[in-house]
């Protein structure tokens, strides 16, 4: 069946500061670009490369990218072609959990009946292709199960203890979406807790989620339900001459939540996985990761000079992720 398109949505997440890329991602004159806005692998940015791998399955008019007005100046030169009504933009970074809800709340009154897919600005695909046609099976799941909340599981090669984990629940085997019913979730585990986890078939956790609108909204109603309430009573003005000024104030103060630990980590019994392997997925997290991606020789191939693009990891950047790999 061919997927009806109008009836699907995204939100791109890329409100994150990316400090711990810092030394690799400042500028000659010393100031600090979060990665999602630059380019570190080939010539356009993360956030833009992010948009084209999710053109593949959602249109770019049913495509919300959340960010903060700080970075203005960093992400206004890469947008300017999308329409003001798909830019999320919040005064303040305030976390994962409100970014997302916002960017709902916003999707609840444009495109109510949309299955949508959640997705980080700042991450490595090699194969695009494949990693959204799981997306797409991801969709197809949700659209016939309306209750399915699926994560995108990530595969392992090594016991990484630097990236979140998803831990299967016992089954006996795969549905027909090949999804698995999530039993918990693992931060940074230590090694030997990562090794546990890889000998008995979890998977990276690649915070890329498809679920259908209202079925997130109901994950915030079970879990924050003090920050879904709060939302609801500035519903009124989104879409509105009065949303600036009114989200403005609300964000003042509002206290930074995270989404994986107080909304998922809660609700994991509610959720499914569906495994994803051999994409040449990485978070691009430490710099160590930066360089394993460039010391690639297909990513090497896409590498760009510094100077065609203002915010490209600089060469001594590059010199220093591949020493730290070394």
């Amino acid at each position: 069946m061919i997927p009806d398109r109008k009836r699907r949505a995204a939100i791109i997440l890329a409100g994150g500061e990316g400090k711990r890329l810092a030394e690799l991602t400042r500028r000659s004159d010393g100031v600090h670009v979060p990665k999602q806005f630059c380019s570190l692998v080939g010539e356009k940015s993360l956030l833009e490369e992010t948009r084209r791998r999710v053109s593949r399955s959602v249109t770019p008019d049913l495509t919300s990218i959340v960010l903060n007005k700080s970075h203005e100046c960093f992400y206004a030169p890469l947008l300017a072609e999308v329409a003001p009504q798909n830019l999320v933009v919040q005064p303040e970074n305030r976390g994962t959990a409100p970014a997302i809800l916002y960017a709902l709340f916003r999707l609840a009154e444009s495109a109510p009946g949309t299955a949508v897919l959640l997705v980080p600005s700042d991450q490595h695909v090699e194969d695009e292709a494949a990693l959204m046609n799981d997306v797409d099976l991801a969709f197809a799941a949700v659209e016939e199960h309306s209750q399915l909340t699926v994560l995108l599981g990530i595969k392992p090669d090594a016991p990484e203890t630097g990236y979140g984990w998803i831990e299967p629940a016992p089954t006996g085997g795969a549905g027909r979406w090949k999804t698995l019913p999530v039993r918990r979730f693992w931060e940074k585990p230590s090694r030997q807790d990562a090794d546990g986890l890889m000998a008995k078939g979890s998977l990276w956790n690649s915070f890329i989620i498809v679920s259908q609108l209202p079925t997130l909204l109901g994950l915030f109603v079970l879990a924050m339900p003090k920050l879904y309430d709060s939302f609801e009573k500035i519903r009124p003005t989104l879409g509105t001459r009065f949303e600036e000024e009114t989200v403005s104030r609300f964000y003042q103060d509002l206290r930074p939540s995270d989404f994986s630990r107080q909304v998922l980590e809660l609700v994991a019994g509610c959720l499914s996985v569906l495994p994803v392997s051999e994409v040449g997925w990485s978070d691009l997290g430490e710099p160590h990761r930066v360089a394993k991606v460039l010391a690639n020789p297909g990513a090497q191939e896409n590498k760009r000079r510094p100077e065609k693009h203002p915010q490209t990891l600089g060469a001594m950047a590059i010199a220093l992720a591949l020493s730290l790999f070394r």
